[in-house]
């Protein structure tokens, strides 16, 4: 999640600095505690159902909601990014890890 709001920020010649940064990233980490505490993530962490879709649409659709009530912009193609980069982040490593986890030889 961090490297979406730092290549965002860099894109946008925003600035890298560290506050910037946990400006833009904050309402995106809030929704993702948001949506893992309401799907009891830690319960299976690597479960695309029902952890990683909590994660994904609590850092999305949370985040974007914090952003509003934060005075933080919300345009239609940021939030179009922003939902498939959390997806590739959020639920891409959980799809790795099932695929590579069927595929391990037991020995």
């Amino acid at each position: 999640m961090l490297v979406f709001v730092i290549i965002g920020r860099h894109t946008h010649h925003a600035g890298d600095a560290l506050a910037g940064v946990w400006h833009t990233a904050w309402p995106f980490l809030v929704g993702l505690a948001v949506g893992l505490l309401a799907t009891r993530a830690w319960r299976r962490p690597l479960a695309i159902m029902p952890a990683g879709l909590g994660a994904w649409l609590g850092a999305a659709a949370v985040g974007m909601c914090v952003r509003v009530l934060a005075g933080q912009g919300t345009a239609p193609a940021f939030t179009v990014v922003a939902l498939a980069f959390l997806a590739l982040c959020v639920l891409g490593w959980r799809l790795v890890a099932r695929v590579a986890s069927r595929n391990r030889v037991v020995g």
